[in-house]
């Protein structure tokens, strides 16, 4: 199972994250996860909404450069070296993680994963392989 990502590319300046969140945020989306990653002049705002596909048309019509990414999502105990063992898998199977972000729900004893890998193919079967839980947007 594959959790579907939005990507926003924008101009690192000022104004320009509250009008991506304000965008939404008036017409009733909300976040699940939100990352950002800059440099110097640009950032990239990656997160999962509660309603993807509407959250894109938003922020197309907003004229925003939106894309979607599917990304891994994992479900494991909220526990000291639970990150690592995941990772671990990763990297005894030489699959290499792009990037990752993790969170946890207030009220559960579950951390999530969300990665973005080279050979998702690969990494979902191995995973299932070794009883790890995987997530869709459904269960976000």
């Amino acid at each position: 199972m594959l959790v579907k990502q939005l990507s926003v590319f924008m101009e690192n300046r000022p104004g320009r994250l509250y009008k991506l969140t304000n965008a939404l945020g008036k017409e009733g989306i909300d976040f699940v996860t939100l990352s950002i990653a800059d440099t110097k002049d640009f950032g990239i705002v990656r997160f999962i909404a509660r309603d993807n596909e509407r959250a894109y048309e938003i922020l197309k019509q907003a004229g925003f450069t939106v894309g979607i990414t599917e990304l891994i999502g994992v479900e494991v105990n909220d526990r000291p070296n639970a990150l690592a063992e995941v990772v671990e898998l990763m990297e005894e199977a030489d699959i290499n993680i792009e990037y990752l972000y993790s969170f946890v729900l207030t009220n559960h004893n579950t951390a999530k994963i969300l990665m973005r890998v080279e050979d998702t193919d690969r990494a979902v079967k191995l995973l299932s392989e070794k009883g790890i839980k995987l997530l869709s947007e459904k269960i976000l």
